[in-house]
């Protein structure tokens, strides 16, 4: 989603001995990234459970065949949905030797949107179903990011493609808002586990490999471990929605 996460010269060998400074560098990314999916939780359940944030941010549109309620984003809602894109795109122009506390703003400012905005799924579906979900995309981006960590296999050549689909994927789900199409809702919401899953495990050995790159910079890994758990939590956050529209019960 940057140029410092997303880009580097991809040099040297993938068969790397376990190394103390490498095993603290990646569980400063992995903690920080749980950190943030903590307040995303935490700002998810205010914006369901109090009802003036609640009423700000959301509006009921109606009910389905089932009778189960349908929530909207009101402009306020729609604004903080589209604001963490935004936020992405306009850091890969101005931040071009991103700081530290720069790389940090950027990440709590993300995740603190895509918190308040994640509120709609539990206010649209089971309390149940989105526990089982949140346990099921944990499962997979663990076992994902394993993967990217311990796999002998060079996938810098994934990158462009994994990027390529989501581009793709957006192309789709705004052309479904004037279609209406179940069965293409379904089918990109396949794709979009399939390419966030592969992403996962493409930016863990991205990760990895940077770390040897940075060779100790102490200023260098701060930002790095910033920027690896914003894509991380990136993809952690994508797989989840996707697969709340594939297994997500309103009743």
């Amino acid at each position: 989603m940057n140029d410092f996460s997303r880009t580097y010269s991809g040099a040297g060998s993938l068969d790397m001995s376990v190394d103390a400074g490498l095993r603290k560098f990646m569980l400063g990314v992995y903690n920080k990234m749980g950190l943030g999916l903590l307040l995303s939780a935490v700002l998810a359940y205010v914006t369901t459970s109090v009802p003036a944030v609640t009423d700000i941010l959301f509006v009921l549109r109606g009910y389905d065949q089932g009778g189960n309620a349908v929530y909207g984003r009101t402009l306020l809602g729609t604004i903080i949905a589209f604001s963490p894109l935004i936020l992405l795109l306009g850091s890969g122009f101005i931040m071009r030797s991103p700081s530290k506390s720069g790389a940090n703003l950027l990440y709590w400012a993300v995740v603190a949107l895509i918190g308040a905005g994640l509120g709609i799924w539990g206010l649209n579906y089971t309390g149940e179903s989105v526990a089982r979900v949140f346990v099921i995309t944990a499962v997979a981006f663990g076992g994902m990011s394993l993967f990217g960590y311990t796999t002998k296999r060079n996938m810098t050549g994934m990158g462009s493609f994994l990027i390529m689909g989501v581009i793709g994927l957006v192309v789709a789900m705004v052309v479904n808002i004037f279609i209406g199409s179940s069965l293409l809702m379904m089918g990109i919401s396949i794709l979009g586990v399939l390419i966030f899953a592969g992403l996962t495990a493409y930016d863990t050995q991205r990760l990895k490999l940077t770390y040897y790159q940075m060779q100790g910079d102490g200023a260098a890994m701060s930002v790095a471990t910033s920027f690896g758990a914003l894509n991380l939590y990136l993809n952690f956050i994508n797989m989840f929605q996707f697969l709340m529209m594939l297994f997500g019960s309103r009743d």
